[in-house]
């Protein structure tokens, strides 16, 4: 089997030698060059063709935001945004110029952080082999329609109460996709688990209650699961419901050291469907691992509807292939088609 070939770009030498050093503990990764600014980026990028690419976004002479749109006009190639916590937002910006996933790099590396940052830089170097840059290309033409088609429904009561979604490499894309097509008075609460470190996912819950018609907001310990309005699951937590006389209000704690998959899409639709029942549907998206599987089976098994991103579309077909092959998934649709089915489920149900 071939090796992986990875191009660091980052200007300070300290980050550059620590990524370097991570990689090459994976026999199966091969460090193809090292890149100081966008400018000699470029120049190696063409050189080396490298398999995937690591990005600082602050650089001198040419920043990462240049080189990315440079490097998916000219040479398209998966990238990992490596970035610090105090880049939250411009992260977001960065994925829309098409970069795959991101890491979150602490500002002091302790031990045990940075055991933590090479397993995440492994994972997703390895996850990125199977990941569909076209694919991607796709979905952010979608998200660039102006007069994108838009489906009306009446809102009497409805039977499904909730919508969980789970999402990981890919997922702000898809999501950004969903949400901006539901109507302002979509009739079910919605909570969402995007895997995302600790620290960026309010700027992307901003980021979405800027452009979509449905409330986003970043979820806190006692918010409301309302109609109408979207939760997402801060990052490097879980979240879970409980219910007390007629508010289901929304529970964040923090993971294990055992648990593979923060936030978790399992124990947030588990946790959905224990109150909600037959009137829950999950939707799992793009991403790496089996996350989503058990909720959606919890959902299926309860009476609730559940949907699968299509391999056509999802740029990490692992998450829902995983759905699939445990046969969780009533629907399997391409990301343009699952808004539209959600918002159609919920009317043929009230």
């Amino acid at each position: 089997m071939s090796k992986i070939r990875v191009l660091v770009i980052d200007d300070s030498a300290y980050s550059r030698q620590m990524i370097k050093r991570m990689l090459e503990t994976d026999s199966h990764i091969e460090i193809a060059g090292i890149a100081t600014d966008g400018i000699d980026a470029m120049a190696k990028t063409v050189r080396l063709s490298p398999d995937i690419i690591t990005l600082d976004l602050e650089m001198p002479e040419m920043d990462g935001f240049s080189f990315l749109r440079w490097l998916m006009k000219h040479r398209p190639t998966p990238v990992i945004i490596i970035s610090s916590y105090s880049d939250s937002k411009t992260v977001f910006r960065a994925l829309e110029f098409g970069a795959a996933d991101f890491i979150a790099k602490p500002s002091r590396i302790a031990a045990s952080e940075a055991q933590k940052l090479e397993r995440d830089l492994l994972r997703k170097v390895k996850g990125l082999k199977e990941f569909r840059l076209d694919k991607l290309s796709r979905n952010l033409e979608i998200l660039e329609e102006e007069h994108s088609r838009r489906t009306s429904f009446s809102t009497s009561d409805n039977t499904i109460e909730a919508v969980a979604i789970g999402a990981s490499t890919g997922g702000p894309a898809a999501l950004k996709i969903i949400l901006t097509k539901l109507d302002a008075d979509f009739p079910a609460g919605i909570v969402i688990s995007q895997h995302m470190p600790k620290g960026f996912t309010a700027s992307f819950a901003e980021r979405l209650n800027m452009i979509s018609k449905v409330p986003v907001k970043e979820a806190r310990d006692g918010d409301e699961l309302e109609r109408g309005k979207a939760l997402i699951c801060p990052g490097g937590y879980h979240i879970s419901f409980s219910k007390k006389r007629e508010r289901i209000t929304a529970s964040i704690r923090e993971p294990k050291l055992a648990d593979k998959y923060i936030p978790s899409v399992d124990i947030m639709m588990t946790s959905v469907a224990d109150i909600f029942g037959s009137q829950t549907m999950g939707v799992v998206l793009t991403g790496m691992g089996s996350d989503g599987k058990n909720g959606m089976l919890e959902i299926k098994k309860r009476g609730g509807y559940t949907i699968a991103e299509a391999e056509d579309t999802a740029v990490v077909f692992g998450m829902p292939a995983e759905v699939i092959k445990a046969g969780a998934a009533e629907k399997v649709l391409p990301i343009s088609q699952i808004p539209g089915e959600m918002m159609k489920v919920i009317r043929k149900t009230k």
